[in-house]
C-alpha cells in the first residue's frame, strides 16, 4: 500500500527480532491470550510513536550497547538448539546442519532457505503420512480475545516493542535514507502499528517497516531507475500473499516435528543477527560491561515475579549504564542504525 500510494519502495515486514524474542519466550507465557494482550500494547507504542514524535526520538536514543546486548541476550539461546537438538535427534539435525554448512560456503544467501527445505524434507519422511491429514490446505483466520496481563505486557509487550523499533523501525529508515529515499515516519509507523494490532487478533505479532528486504528493494538490482523500484516492492507484496496460502500446510509440518528441530532451524537463520548484535553491543569499549551485564541476564532466561529475562536485562543494562557514568562522555552511542545481512527481517 505504502509503495503504491508513495511511489517509492517501501517494504513492510514481520519483526524477525520479535519473532526471535517469542521463541525465547515460549516456555514462560502458556497463556496466548496474553501473549495477544502483549502484542497490542505493542502495536499501540508503535501507533504513540508515529503520533508522538518525542517518544519516537526518545526510542531512537536507547543506548546502542543496551539495545544490542538485549537483542544478543534474546538470540544467544535459539542459537544453541542445533547444538541440543545434534544431541537429542542426530540423525534428524545432521542433514539440516550439513546442507547449511555446505551452502554456506558456496551460496551463503541460499544457506537459510536450503537449511529449511531440507528441513521440512527430513520432517515429512520422519513423521510418514500422517501429518498430510491434519493439513489444511485452505488458510483459515482464528480470532483470539485478547487477555491484558500487566505482568505478560511488561515481560513480553514492551521487550516486543522495544527489538521492534531497535533492530527493525530505525535500520529500516536507514536502509531508505541511504538508498535517497525520504521514508515518511508518521504513515509508516501508524501504519503498522494499527496493523499489528489487527493482526494481533489473529495471532500475529509485530509488523514494521523492513530492512533487509528493504535494502533489496531499494537497491539497484531492483531497477536501474530509482523511480520505478517500487514495482518491486509491490510486487513482493502480492507473492507473499500467495505464499500465505501455503501457511496451512506448514503450520502442520511443524506440528509433526519435534520442538528442538524447529527451533534449531531457527537458530540457524539467526546466527548472522546474533554476530551482529554481539559486535553493536561490544564495539564500544566503555561500554563492554553494561553490555555483558544486559546480555548475562537477557540470556540467562530466568523469570522474577512473572516477568522475564529480556525486561530485567534492559532494566540492569541502563542501571550499569548511569552507575558506570553514562552521559559524562562526550557523545553517547545510541541504537544501531547499521543493517547487516541478518540483523532485521
Amino acid at each position: 500500500m505504502f509503495a503504491l500510494l508513495y511511489r517509492i519502495p517501501i517494504s513492510i515486514a514481520w519483526s524477525t527480532p520479535g519473532a526471535a524474542l517469542l521463541v525465547a519466550a515460549g516456555q514462560s507465557h502458556a497463556n496466548f491470550a496474553a501473549a495477544v494482550g502483549a502484542f497490542i500494547v505493542c502495536g499501540a507504542l508503535i501507533v504513540l510513536c508515529g503520533l508522538w514524535p518525542a517518544l519516537g526520538r526518545l526510542m531512537t536514543s536507547i543506548p546502542k550497547p543496551i539495545a544490542s546486548a538485549m537483542l544478543a541476550g534474546i538470540l544467544f539461546p535459539i542459537c544453541l538448539a542445533p547444538v541440543t537438538a545434534m544431541i537429542d535427534f542426530p540423525l534428524l539435525a545432521l542433514p539440516i546442519i550439513l546442507v547449511w554448512l555446505i551452502m554456506l560456503r558456496l551460496a551463503p544467501r541460499w544457506a537459510v532457505p536450503a537449511a529449511m527445505l531440507v528441513a521440512a524434507i527430513v520432517i515429512a519422511v520422519s513423521a510418514g503420512g500422517d501429518w498430510v491429514h491434519t493439513a489444511q490446505l485452505a488458510p483459515q483466520l482464528s480470532f483470539v480475545l485478547p487477555v491484558f496481563d500487566p505482568v505478560v505486557i511488561v515481560s513480553l509487550g514492551l521487550p516486543l516493542f522495544i527489538v521492534t523499533m531497535a533492530g527493525q523501525n530505525v535500520p529500516g529508515f536507514v536502509v531508505m535514507s541511504t538508498f535517497g529515499y525520504a521514508t515518511p515516519p508518521r504513515p509508516v509507523l501508524v501504519g503498522t502499528g494499527v496493523a499489528s494490532v489487527g493482526g494481533a487478533l489473529f495471532g500475529g505479532h509485530a509488523i514494521n517497516l523492513a530492512a533487509i528486504t528493504a535494502a533489496i528493494m531499494a537497491s539497484p538490482e531492483a531497477d536501474p531507475d530509482k523511480s520505478r523500484r517500487w514495482i518491486a516492492t509491490l510486487s513482493a507484496g502480492f507473492l507473499y500473499l500467495l505464499l500465505g496460502l501455503g501457511a496451512g500446510v506448514a503450520t502442520a509440518l511443524v506440528a509433526a516435528s519435534p520442538p528442538i528441530l524447529i527451533i534449531a532451524v531457527a537458530g540457524l537463520a539467526v546466527v548472522g543477527a546474533l554476530i551482529t548484535s554481539i559486535t553493536g553491543a561490544l564495539e564500544d569499549p566503555p561500554h563492554r560491561i553494561t553490555a555483558i551485564a544486559t546480555f548475562l541476564v537477557t540470556a540467562s532466561g530466568f523469570t522474577l515475579i512473572g516477568i522475564g529475562s529480556a525486561f530485567w536485562g534492559l532494566l540492569v543494562g541502563a542501571v550499569f549504564m548511569l552507575w558506570l557514568g553514562w552521559g559524562r562522555r562526550p557523545k553517547a552511542e545510541t541504537l544501531p542504525v547499521s543493517t547487516g545481512p541478518s540483523s532485521a527481517d
